[in-house]
C-alpha cells in the first residue's frame, strides 16, 4: 500500500514514486563522476580503452562497464520526466518547454561544458556527448508528444530495435552530408577551420530512449495502481534483460561487436558484457534499461538516511553536471602540478587523454577510488542548498526549470 503523499518545505507535494524516480537519477550521478574521474586522473586512459580485452583487467573493465548505465538512464528519465512535467500543463506547454531546453542543453554542452573540459576559451575542440544528445532529443520530442500515445511508443521501440540496421551505413569525407549522417549515427571526428568536432552521441538511438521514457511515464499518473505499476516495470526489465541473453548469446542481432571465448572465463564474460555504446547499440540499451526498469519497480519505499542523500543528487541533475565536471578539472590542475607538471597543460586542445602536454601523466587506481567520493562529498553541501533553493522558489522563477 502507497503512503500518504508528504509535504515539502515549499509546500510541494512529494510522493514515493517521484523520489524513486530521483533516487535512481542520484545514483547514477553518482556512478557517472567515477567515469569523469577517471578521464582526468587514472594514467591508463591516456594509453587505452578500458574495455579493451587485449590490455585491460577484470577490475578495470568494471570501472567503466558500471558507468554505461549513466547516460541510457539519465535520457529515459528525461523523458519520463517530460511526461511528469506535461501532465500539469498543456501540449503546447510541454512542447514549449521540451524545445527551449534542448535549445539551452545544446548551449550548455557547446560552450559551458566545453569550456569546463578544456579551460581553453578559443573553444578549439567541440565534443558532442550526452548533454548535447538529450537536447537534441527534447527538441525531437517536442514534436512527437503531439501523436498518439501508442504511436509514439512504436517509433520508440523501432527507434531502438532498428537502428543497428543501419550500422553498415557510412558517408565518407568531411563534408556537410557526411557531418550530418555522423549527428544520426555514425561516430567521427570533422575538422572546420581549425575547430576539432567530434560527434561522441549520434542521436537515432537517443531519440528512441527519450521516447520510451516519455511512454513510461504515464504509469506515474494520476490514479495508477502503484502494485500494477511495480509489476509492469519488473516485468518490462526482466524482459530487457532476457532479450539481451538470447541476442547476445547467438550474436543474432543488437551489436557489431560480438562476443567471442577469450583466454579465461573471466574476460569471456567480459567479452559478453562489451557491447557497443558510440552509438548505443540495441543490446547496449536493453542491458543497462533492464535493470533500471527493475530498480524503479523495486524503489519506492520510504527513503533512510543514506538514500535521502542520494535523492538530493537527483533533483538538482544539471547543477551537480555543471559542478562535478569544473571541480574534477581543477583537482585534475592541481594533480598535475603535483607530477610536476605545468598548469597550463591542463588547458586543453584536445580531450584531455590524448593531450600531448600530458604525456605520462595519470594516476593509479587507488587514487582514482579516492578522489571519486571526494569529488561527491565536497558537492554534496552545494547541491543540497541549490536543492532547497529550486523546491523554494520554482514557482517564482521559471527559469529555475532549466536547470
Amino acid at each position: 500500500m502507497q503512503s500518504p503523499p508528504r509535504v515539502s518545505r515549499s509546500g510541494a507535494i512529494k510522493t514515493r514514486r517521484l523520489e524513486s524516480i530521483d533516487f535512481l537519477r542520484g545514483v547514477v550521478m553518482i556512478i557517472m563522476v567515477l567515469d569523469h574521474t577517471r578521464d582526468y586522473f587514472h594514467r591508463d586512459a591516456f594509453l587505452y580503452d578500458p574495455t579493451d580485452l587485449e590490455h585491460t583487467t577484470v577490475f578495470l573493465f568494471f570501472t567503466r562497464w558500471i558507468t554505461h548505465f549513466c547516460a541510457p538512464i539519465f535520457a529515459f528519465l528525461a523523458g519520463v520526466s517530460a511526461y511528469l512535467y506535461g501532465a500539469r500543463r498543456t501540449r503546447n506547454e510541454l512542447s514549449f518547454f521540451l524545445f527551449t531546453r534542448g535549445l539551452w542543453l545544446l548551449f550548455v554542452e557547446l560552450f559551458i561544458i566545453g569550456f569546463e573540459r578544456t579551460f581553453n576559451p578559443s573553444f578549439p575542440y567541440f565534443n558532442l556527448q550526452v548533454i548535447y544528445a538529450i537536447g537534441i532529443s527534447m527538441i525531437a520530442l517536442s514534436v512527437i508528444i503531439r501523436l498518439n500515445r501508442s504511436l509514439i511508443l512504436a517509433i520508440s521501440v523501432v527507434l531502438i530495435a532498428g537502428h543497428n540496421l543501419l550500422d553498415k551505413v557510412q558517408v565518407p569525407g568531411d563534408g556537410i552530408q557526411s557531418f550530418l549522417w555522423s549527428l544520426i549515427h555514425e561516430v567521427k571526428t570533422f575538422s572546420f577551420n581549425g575547430i576539432t568536432v567530434t560527434v561522441h552521441y549520434p542521436v537515432l538511438a537517443w531519440i528512441g530512449i527519450i521516447s520510451a521514457g516519455y511512454c513510461v511515464g504515464s504509469l506515474y499518473g494520476i490514479g495508477y495502481n502503484p502494485g500494477k505499476r511495480r509489476k509492469l516495470l519488473i516485468s518490462l526489465g526482466l524482459g530487457s534483460i532476457a532479450a539481451f541473453m538470447i541476442l547476445r548469446s547467438g550474436n543474432f542481432y543488437g551489436d557489431a561487436s560480438h562476443w567471442s571465448v577469450q583466454k579465461n572465463a573471466a574476460f569471456t564474460v567480459l567479452s559478453f558484457l562489451n557491447v557497443t555504446k558510440y552509438p548505443p547499440s540495441l543490446l547496449y540499451i536493453l542491458m543497462t534499461l533492464g535493470p533500471a526498469l527493475i530498480f524503479l519497480g523495486l524503489a519506492e519505499r520510504p527513503l533512510n538516511k543514506l538514500t535521502e542523500k542520494i535523492t538530493v543528487f537527483g533533483r538538482v541533475p544539471m547543477f551537480f553536471y555543471l559542478a562535478h565536471i569544473l571541480l574534477i578539472h581543477i583537482l585534475a590542475l592541481f594533480g598535475a602540478i603535483i607530477q610536476g607538471y605545468q598548469w597550463s597543460s591542463m588547458v586543453l586542445s584536445s580531450q584531455v587523454n590524448s593531450s600531448p602536454a600530458l604525456k605520462g601523466y595519470g594516476f593509479n587506481l587507488t587514487v582514482l577510488y579516492a578522489v571519486w567520493p571526494s569529488v561527491i562529498l565536497i558537492l554534496y553541501p552545494f547541491c543540497m542548498r541549490f536543492d532547497h533553493y529550486k523546491r523554494s522558489n520554482s514557482s517564482r522563477y521559471r527559469w529555475l526549470s532549466y536547470l
